[in-house]
């Protein structure tokens, strides 16, 4: 991790012509504070109750399920010691997301420095895409930001959408999609997926498959190898569908990553910021 940051930091050091830029890495490099965070949206999503139980009926006519659509912010501040430190969680802060100039969300604590809100609870938190995101925490009288800019739009996944409504799939078959192509002179947003086994009624049970960051290590190390989320082809394994006559929920979420802005932040700080594409999947 360390080699990789210091590869980062004379990449940037080439390419900069400001050597206040240089500094403010420098002190990125060696701050001992972190911040990793996400706000991640998902629409509200109308699937026929024929559909869930493996007929022919899309959201066209009966009875259908909706699944209400959510957004949540997730702060996770912590001070880490030592190159391969585990980062230790800091209590008692105060946190808030911030969209441009408008007043923050506050985010709660949760305990062992992590917190966190939804749209649930709250109807100031929403999701727009190409906003700017600032996420804040202050502690002792002393601010840390971390911010994300252009935060995406929802990229459109043509597999997700068959005219039958939902995706026939083989129980314990790999599942596979491809992306679009990003628009021109711009890289392709991040690219995450979640998969929630569904009841006939619409009940969600434990996802089976996720690759979102949860641990403040899985964000650091996203950081150093964000590649591995940007390719076209998407390949959810085989686990993820475990059961024959199953319908499961398929989430993919366009992310944009940003990092520290305040020079006290650790250099490998992320926070992320997408929205969703939802897909119905039901197996044979």
């Amino acid at each position: 991790m360390k080699r990789l940051l210091l590869s980062a930091l004379a990449t940037v050091s080439l390419l900069s012509p400001l050597a206040c830029d240089l500094e403010k890495t420098t002190h990125q490099l060696k701050a001992d504070h972190v911040i990793v965070g996400t706000l991640l949206a998902t629409p509200q999503v109308e699937v026929s109750a024929l559909a869930l139980a493996g007929y022919d009926g899309g959201t066209n006519g009966g009875d259908v399920v909706t699944f209400p659509g959510q957004t949540a912010a997730f702060v996770f501040f912590g001070t880490k010691s030592g190159e391969n430190a585990q980062p230790q969680g800091l209590s008692g802060a105060t946190v808030t997301l911030n969209a441009g100039s408008s007043a923050g969300v506050p985010l709660n604590g949760q305990g062992g420095g992590s917190y966190g809100v939804t749209s649930d609870s709250t109807d100031d938190l929403k999701y727009a895409s190409g906003a700017t995101y600032s996420f804040f925490a202050e502690q002792g009288g002393t601010k840390y930001e971390a911010r994300v800019e252009d935060a995406p739009t929802k990229e459109a996944i043509s597999k997700f959408h068959p005219a039958e409504g939902f995706v026939r799939h083989n129980a314990n078959t790999a599942f596979e999609f491809e992306r679009p192509a990003p628009p021109p002179n711009q890289d392709r947003t991040l690219g995450f997926v979640t998969v929630v086994p569904l009841g006939s009624n619409g009940e969600k049970g434990e996802a089976t498959y996720s690759n979102v960051p949860t641990s403040p290590v899985e964000f650091l190390q996203l950081a150093a190898t964000p590649a591995l989320f940007r390719e076209a082809r998407v390949t959810i394994p085989a686990t993820a569908f475990p059961n024959p006559k199953q319908a499961y929920l398929v989430i993919f979420q366009a992310v944009r990553m940003g990092g520290p802005e305040s020079d006290n932040l650790f250099l490998g700080s992320v926070v992320l910021a997408g929205t969703a594409e939802v897909g119905i999947v039901r197996t044979n």
